[in-house]
């Protein structure tokens, strides 16, 4: 949920906002979740009522060209077919017209001296984040050699463990335990650490860390894309394919997100393993396959070896 009031909140310091009518309704209005952020600001448009109207210049000069009758109509439809709120951008002054019209029916409108086509790419950007698709994750999530990483698997296994080790071959922390991701982007996943938790990482044995005051500034990260999940397992299953032809992914939030499993055994060492699948995934980010380049090799060995057909 969001409503006018906070989303001009959070935006004040970038846009330097000044309201010209409806403060009191701003609190109440809130714009639709369920619509993409390209979709729930524009431009002055008569036939999608339901986004916020951004009137630039061409659009006052537009205005004006209309009788007060006609103005006084077409905005009427615009207002009762559910508009949240117009903001009037640039140089251009908010038509006094507007302005009363606007306190008679409670609608927010807003004025800013910046550009319409710079008000709207702000506030895209600041809708899809806000409103992104979010979901909690249970794992630690680590930013190893700049790549998003999040470990899980079953409690007991040495998630934080492993973390902590990570941490001291000068990799970054993003969260433990729990971790709040979202889709900012139709193939992006981002992920931050709770507020409550940030910094802290609890180890069994020791309690919770300060990572942050132990190691260092650098030691941690603000927030990651998520590019890869290391799922630990107590026990390799039965049908677990130790060279896996096929990418292992799993979905979050309707991407689907690269997996590799890691058994936990006496004797492995697991921060090198992971690392190792990092190194691995940014090859594979980078269009270099060695599995499929190893198979083609192991075909044209086959090929070479093969005797002459008899003709």
């Amino acid at each position: 949920m969001l409503t006018i009031e906070e989303l001009v909140k959070d935006t004040q310091s970038r846009l330097d906002f000044q309201w010209l009518a409806g403060t009191e309704a701003a609190a109440t209005i809130e714009l639709d979740n369920g619509v993409a952020s390209a979709d729930l600001i524009g431009h002055l448009n008569l036939i999608h009522p339901k986004r916020i109207q951004v009137l630039g210049t061409e659009e006052i000069n537009y205005y004006y060209k209309f009788d007060p009758a006609r103005r006084l109509y077409h905005f009427t439809e615009l207002i009762h077919g559910g508009v949240p709120a117009m903001i009037v951008a640039g140089s251009s002054q908010a038509p006094a017209d507007l302005i009363d019209l606007c306190n008679q029916l409670h609608v927010p409108l807003l004025n800013t001296q910046h550009d319409a086509a710079e008000l709207i790419d702000v506030l895209r950007v600041y809708l899809a984040k806000r409103l992104a698709p979010t979901t909690l994750m249970h794992g630690v999530f680590l930013d190893v050699l700049g790549l998003g990483v999040l470990i899980t698997g079953e409690s007991g296994l040495g998630k934080s463990e492993l973390a902590l080790e990570l941490i001291s071959r000068g990799h970054g922390l993003v969260a433990d335990d729990a971790v709040e991701l979202s889709r900012t982007a139709p193939s992006l996943i981002e992920g931050q650490c709770p507020p409550l938790l940030q910094n802290l990482l609890e180890v069994r044995g020791l309690g919770l860390l300060d990572i942050r005051t132990i190691f260092g500034e650098t030691s941690v990260r603000r927030k990651m894309n998520l590019k890869l999940i290391v799922h630990l397992l107590r026990s390799t299953p039965d049908n677990f394919e130790r060279l896996p032809i096929q990418q292992q992914t799993q979905n979050v939030l309707g991407v689907e997100i690269k997996q590799v499993m890691l058994q936990v055994a006496a004797g492995r060492n697991l921060a090198v393993l992971v690392e190792a699948a990092v190194r691995n995934t940014i090859l594979h980010l980078r269009g270099i396959d060695t599995m499929q380049e190893f198979m083609q090799r192991q075909a044209l060995a086959i090929i070479e070896s093969s005797p002459p057909t008899s003709s």
